[in-house]
C-alpha cells in the first residue's frame, strides 16, 4: 500500500516540473512586444528564436527519451532542469537577436527537453499501469496551471520589474525549487516487488511485449499518420502561444488583459487536459485528439471575420481549452501503438516532430505579419490544418503495430 501511494508523491513531482517548465516557456509570447520594442528586433527576428526552441527542444527530445530507456531518469530530468534554469535566467542578460537565438533557443532548449512532457509522461506512466490516461492527464495539467498562474503574476508586475528581471526570477525559481524537488522525490518506476509492478508483469502486450525493431515502426503507416497530426498540432499550438498576446494588443487590447487572456487560456487548458486523460482511458485517444481538432475548426473560422475584444476573448479560451489536449496522450499512443519498451523514444520523437513543426507556426506566424500587418492569412491556414488533422485522426488505429519481419522470417 505504501509503495502504491508513492505514484501521487511521483505524479505531484511531475505535475511541479512542468508547472514550472510550462510558465517559464510561454513567458516568451507574453514579453514579445516589450522585447521587441527594448531591442528594436521585428517581431520575425524574435520569432526566429522561438522557432529555433522548438528545433532544438525537438532534437533533443529522442535523446533525453533514450536516456531515460537506459540510465536513471531523475538524474535526466535534474540535469535538464539545471540547464534550463541557466538558460532562462540569462535571458535576463540578452542584448541582441543572436544572444536571444543562443540563450532561448538553444541552452533552454536543451534543457527544456529533459523537462517537458516526453520525460514526466513516461515516469507517470510507469507508475500508473491502470488510468494511465487519466493520471499522465492530471500531471500535464501542470502545464496548464503554470501557464495560468505563472502568466498572470508576470503579466500584472511587468510594468513594473520589466521583462529582463522576469526571465531573471523565472531561472532562479526553476533553479531553487524544481531541481531539489526532482532530485528528492522523482522515480523512475515502483520496486519489482510493487504490488504495481506484479500487476505490471501480468499485464498483456503490448506493455509486456518485445521491443519492437525501430525499422519496423517507422516504415509503419499508423506512425506517420500519428507524426502528421502531431506535427499540425504543434504548428497551431505555437504559433498560437507566440502570437496571440501580440495580436491582442493589435486589436486594442490593453498590456494587462492580453496577458491575463493568455493565462486564462492556462485554466481552459487545465479542464482539457484533464478531459483528454480520462476519455482516453474510456473511448481511446482518438476520439479526444479528433474533438480537439473540431474544435479549431471552430475557433479559426470564427477569428477570420470576428476580431473585437470580445470575438478575440472567445477565440482564446476555446483554443485554450484544446491547447494541451494531445499533450497526456502521447504516451498512450505511443505505448498501444510501439510497445513499452519503446515508450521514451517513440514518445520522444512524437514530441520531437510537435515542437519543430511548433518552431515552423511561430515563424510563419512572423512572417505573415511582418509581410501583411495582420495575422489573417495564417488564421485560414489554421483553419486548413484543423480540417486535415480531423481527417487523418479518424485513420488511426490504437493496437500495436504488426512486425513484418516476423511473417517472412
Amino acid at each position: 500500500m505504501r509503495r502504491i501511494s508513492y505514484g501521487w508523491v511521483v505524479l505531484a513531482t511531475g505535475f511541479t516540473v512542468l508547472f514550472f517548465s510550462s510558465g517559464s516557456r510561454f513567458a516568451f509570447g507574453l514579453l514579445l512586444r516589450p522585447m521587441s520594442e527594448d531591442l528594436d528586433l521585428s517581431r520575425s527576428a524574435l520569432s526566429l528564436a522561438a522557432a529555433c526552441f522548438m528545433v532544438v527542444s525537438a532534437l533533443s527530445m529522442p535523446f533525453f527519451g533514450r536516456l531515460i530507456d537506459i540510465y536513471s531518469l531523475r538524474l535526466i530530468i535534474a540535469i535538464g532542469a539545471v540547464v534550463a534554469s541557466a538558460g532562462i535566467a540569462l535571458m535576463g542578460l540578452a542584448a541582441t537577436q543572436w544572444q536571444v537565438i543562443l540563450l532561448y533557443g538553444v541552452v533552454f532548449a536543451i534543457g527544456n527537453g529533459g523537462t517537458s512532457v516526453g520525460p514526466i509522461g513516461v515516469m507517470i506512466s510507469r507508475w500508473f499501469e491502470r488510468g494511465r490516461g487519466t493520471a499522465t492527464g492530471a500531471a500535464m495539467s501542470g502545464n496548464a496551471m503554470g501557464q495560468l498562474v505563472i502568466i498572470t503574476a508576470l503579466a500584472s508586475t511587468l510594468a513594473y520589474i520589466g521583462w529582463r528581471n522576469a526571465y531573471i526570477a523565472l531561472g532562479l525559481v526553476n533553479l531553487v525549487i524544481v531541481v531539489p524537488l526532482v532530485i528528492a522525490f522523482a522515480r523512475a518506476k515502483p520496486e519489482p516487488d510493487a504490488p504495481q509492478a506484479e500487476a505490471s508483469a501480468a499485464s498483456p502486450s503490448p506493455d509486456t511485449a518485445s521491443p519492437l525493431p525501430l525499422r519496423t515502426i517507422l516504415a509503419s503507416r499508423q506512425f506517420w499518420l500519428l507524426v502528421v497530426v502531431y506535427s499540425i498540432c504543434g504548428f497551431q499550438d505555437f504559433f498560437v502561444a507566440t502570437h496571440i498576446v501580440a495580436f491582442a494588443q493589435d486589436e486594442g487590447l490593453s498590456v494587462a488583459l492580453s496577458g491575463n487572456l493568455f493565462a486564462l487560456m492556462g485554466l481552459m487548458g487545465l479542464m482539457g487536459v484533464m478531459m483528454a486523460g480520462t476519455l482516453s482511458d474510456l473511448f481511446g485517444s482518438a476520439l479526444p485528439t479528433a474533438l480537439c481538432f473540431l474544435a479549431r475548426i471552430v475557433c479559426f473560422g470564427f477569428i477570420i471575420f470576428f476580431q473585437d475584444t470580445t470575438a478575440i476573448v472567445v477565440f482564446a479560451l476555446l483554443y485554450g481549452f484544446t491547447f494541451l489536449i494531445t499533450a497526456p496522450l502521447t504516451v498512450t499512443f505511443a505505448g498501444k501503438m510501439f510497445g513499452a519498451a519503446r515508450l521514451g523514444t517513440m514518445s520522444g520523437i512524437i514530441n520531437m516532430t510537435h515542437q519543430i513543426a511548433g518552431g515552423l507556426g511561430a515563424l510563419v506566424g512572423g512572417l505573415v505579419f511582418d509581410a501583411r500587418g495582420n495575422y489573417d492569412v495564417a488564421f485560414v491556414l489554421m483553419f486548413a490544418l484543423a480540417a486535415l488533422a480531423t481527417a487523418l485522426t479518424f485513420m488511426l488505429r490504437e493496437r500495436l503495430i504488426a512486425e513484418p519481419a516476423a511473417r517472412t522470417a
